[in-house]
């Protein structure tokens, strides 16, 4: 299949939680060489990249019409204790293991997610402001921005300028030039959240706001269908952005993404630099700044409608 012509729902709809789940494992089978294993390869009598069907079957411990019912997207009825011997059989991370398991054993959701807009604790917003010097903000479910700083707002635009549908980090990554040139490893970035997106359509394949930001997305950006067909998942609540700001120049900066326990899928993300670094100075520049450095990223364009 062309990587760049899988299907995906389109605006209202649902995600195929079963196509879903055969194209999941079908390409984490695909990666696997029989050498990693500890299986023979028979070279050029292979007729598939990766692993056949019956070699994960024997790794996994169970019959192959069993494990081909489960690849062609049918996990009901499936045990832990299968999907756990199938994850090891497949080498899966962490996340992609709970990604496994929530294609196949989907959780029953009291309310639909799109039943009630994401709300930011009053504490919490508070909490934000109090950051002083520190780009922080709370994203939730879909990669939605929900609430920000001064400094946050210093460093990657004005987002009081964008309507709330714009406010999202797959939007603004794959439809604005500007966040393009902001991220040094732009493709880095566009990875990390097509892998986050593919984890939210796991857990809420119902989302039809989710199926829609996928749906446009598709159909606006090569590239995101292209990362998207990879099937990849993984999680990263940490790490090194490298920046190149409009005005400050150069910016190297960790991260910390920490969940918030009481609210389902929102997140809480800080910045900061190491102390006495140029870029903890030009931090402290754009904190100096204030309003007119919020301003002077305001000019970064919207995403396409």
């Amino acid at each position: 299949m062309d990587e760049q012509l899988e299907p995906v729902q389109g605006a209202g709809g649902a995600l195929d939680r079963r196509a879903e789940l055969s194209e999941f494992l079908r390409t984490r089978r695909a990666r696997l060489k029989p050498e990693d294993v500890g299986l023979p390869d028979f070279g050029r009598h292979r007729r598939v990249p990766g692993l056949r069907r019956e070699e994960l079957a024997q790794l996994a411990g169970v019959s192959v019409a069993y494990y081909t019912r489960l690849e062609q997207g049918n996990g009901r009825n499936v045990s832990a204790e299968v999907l756990d011997s199938i994850a090891r059989a497949l080498r899966l991370s962490d996340a992609e293991h709970n990604h496994l398991t929530h294609l196949a054993k989907p959780k029953t959701h009291k309310k639909k997610p799109a039943a009630r807009t994401e709300q930011v604790r009053g504490a919490l917003r508070q909490l934000l402001d109090s950051l002083d010097g520190v780009p922080a903000y709370v994203s939730g479910r879909r990669g939605d921005i929900l609430a920000w700083n001064r400094m946050a707002a210093a460093v990657f635009g004005d987002w009081d300028e964008l309507s709330a549908p714009q406010r999202n980090w797959a939007r603004l990554v794959f439809l604005s030039p500007e966040y393009r040139e902001l991220f040094v490893e732009w493709e880095q970035k566009a990875s990390d959240i097509v892998s986050f997106l593919r984890m939210e359509a796991g857990c809420y394949p119902d989302d039809p706001r989710l199926s829609s930001l996928v749906g446009e997305l598709s159909v606006k950006s090569e590239e995101f269908r292209r990362l998207w067909a990879t099937h990849d998942v993984r999680e990263k609540s940490y790490g090194v952005k490298r920046l190149r700001h409009p005005l400050v120049g150069d910016l190297t900066l960790d991260f910390e993404s920490l969940r918030l326990a009481d609210d389902d899928g929102q997140a809480l993300t800080m910045y900061h630099a190491e102390p006495g670094s140029p870029s903890a100075e030009a931090l402290r520049l754009l904190a100096s700044w204030g309003a007119d450095a919020t301003r002077a990223g305001a000019g970064r364009s919207a995403p396409s409608a």
